[in-house]
């Protein structure tokens, strides 16, 4: 009991100069792991263990999240019919259970463009009317 008093003494912080030091009895003491609980088994069944990744320093090695691509906002102009068909678009996803996003239709085109061979692409391209870009004015 003198022991553990003596410790708790020992790792009070001690104060100097405005600043919290804590004493080498406190980092020691919080250093030592407590034992894990031992699950009981049943006799004769054995306990197949785990294996963690190990790195090849020989430390456990964390699984890596995949870098996210940045988010990028932007603006553009696009005629009255083409906003009314992105409209349909969701209206079609909605009846079909799938509740989708402007720009996730957007880039689910993008994709699909993408798929297609060069010749395809330039044909959809030069198919589009031209639109002036800016805002358009006030009415």
């Amino acid at each position: 009991m003198k022991a553990a008093a003596e410790k708790t003494a020992a790792a009070k912080d001690v104060t100097g100069a405005g600043k919290t030091v804590k004493t080498a009895a406190k980092t020691r003491q919080t250093a030592v792991k407590a034992p894990q609980a031992v699950q009981a088994q049943a006799p004769g069944k054995s306990v197949k263990a785990v294996k963690q990744p190990v790195a090849k320093d020989g430390k456990d090695e964390k699984p890596r999240r995949a870098k996210k691509d940045k988010v990028v906002r932007d603006s553009f102009t696009m005629p009255k019919s083409d906003y009314e068909k992105i409209a349909e678009l969701k209206q079609r996803c909605l009846d079909a259970g799938v509740s989708v996003k402007k720009s996730e239709l957007l880039r689910a085109g993008l994709a699909l463009l993408a798929a297609v061979p060069p010749k395809r692409l330039i044909a959809a391209v030069s198919a589009l009317d031209t639109v002036k870009t800016g805002r358009p004015a006030k009415s």
